[in-house]
């Protein structure tokens, strides 16, 4: 166990390493000079090289990569053209609101999607099921956005529960930024659980038809005890890959959400340093984005381990 966790801990590391090049030479390679963008069009060209040296953007590529990788793993992201503050408290401070958003669209899927699937397949081929499916196939095809346009329309401009967009930082108070995640978790929720709602009714399906189920129903066991002893067990591992890749895109899904509640997260900044040319900034977001994302396949690898007793001796292939 130990020696697979220290290959998929090296793998880890060169997938930061491969990415954190593909992210550099890409975005280096984006039209527009970063010197230029932040004195201004009228700037001299004497004041724009004197800039360019002074971030070290006249060296050679190659140097420039090496210096800020070697300063990423001492935890050092650069300094942000624009913002003139270090990146990584720039990040840090938006983590506080991407990552809260990520977790709780996480928690409302599971919530919304597992027990529809559970339920749909209990009551197979009934209209109760194919009502359930159409409802997973009408989230699986509306984006988040659009969730999300709807949602304020309901509950804010309607019902005037729940506050359109904007966030209160949770040190000044917390149950009004609780209450600006809501609509975003869900808006970014809906759509992963008509996927896990559907990906989980196929596996206990299959499930349901194997040689387990079959002995404990003729032990006693009615269908309901034998699937929810012994098939949601086995249906987790389908789940666990798709709840892996589903935080994946939940993180990467803000950035549209972001902005469109007007949360102060990464997405928004990602966002804003794009438009500023803040390239340091961009690469050190993006690569904080791949990273929660190699973490959340990483973690589901263990988790398969600990699910499934036949790969404690090692992990998923």
């Amino acid at each position: 166990m130990i020696l697979v966790l220290t290959r998929r801990l090296i793998g880890f590391l060169v997938t930061l390493v491969v990415a954190a090049a593909a992210v550099f030479f890409l975005l280096d390679r984006l039209p527009g000079d970063p010197a230029q963008f932040i004195l201004g069009i009228n700037a001299s060209p004497d004041s724009v090289a004197a800039l360019r040296t002074q971030l070290g953007l006249d060296l050679p590529i190659w140097q420039r990569f090496g210096d800020w990788l070697l300063a990423m793993f001492r935890g050092d992201f650069g300094i942000s053209y624009t913002q003139s503050a270090p990146v990584a408290a720039l990040i840090g401070e938006r983590l506080w609101v991407t990552l809260p958003l990520a977790a709780f669209a996480m928690v409302l899927s599971i919530v919304i999607g597992l027990p529809i699937g559970i339920l749909a397949a209990r009551r197979r081929g009934s209209w109760l099921d194919t009502g359930l499916m159409l409802l997973a196939q009408m989230g699986i095809a509306i984006p988040n956005f659009w969730f999300g346009m709807l949602l304020v329309l309901l509950f804010s401009i309607t019902l005037r529960w729940l506050p359109p967009g904007g966030f209160t930082p949770w040190q000044e108070d917390f149950w009004a930024a609780l209450r600006a995640m809501i609509l975003p978790s869900l808006a970014l929720a809906l759509p992963q659980a008509a996927i896990l709602a559907r990906v989980m009714r196929t596996a206990l399906v299959d499930v349901q038809s194997s040689d387990f189920i079959r002995t404990a129903r003729a032990k006693g066991m009615t269908l309901g005890e034998a699937v929810w002893r012994h098939g949601v067990r086995n249906a987790l591992l389908p789940i666990l890959t798709i709840l892996g890749l589903q935080f994946a895109f939940l993180i990467s899904g803000t950035i549209i959400v972001e902005n469109v509640f007007y949360l102060p997260g990464l997405g928004r900044l990602i966002f804003t340093a794009i438009s500023e040319r803040d390239l340091i900034l961009v690469r050190g977001a993006v690569i904080i984005l791949i990273a929660a994302v190699t973490a959340s396949m990483f973690i589901v690898d263990v988790l398969y381990a600990v699910v499934d007793p036949r790969l404690r001796g090692g992990l998923r292939p």
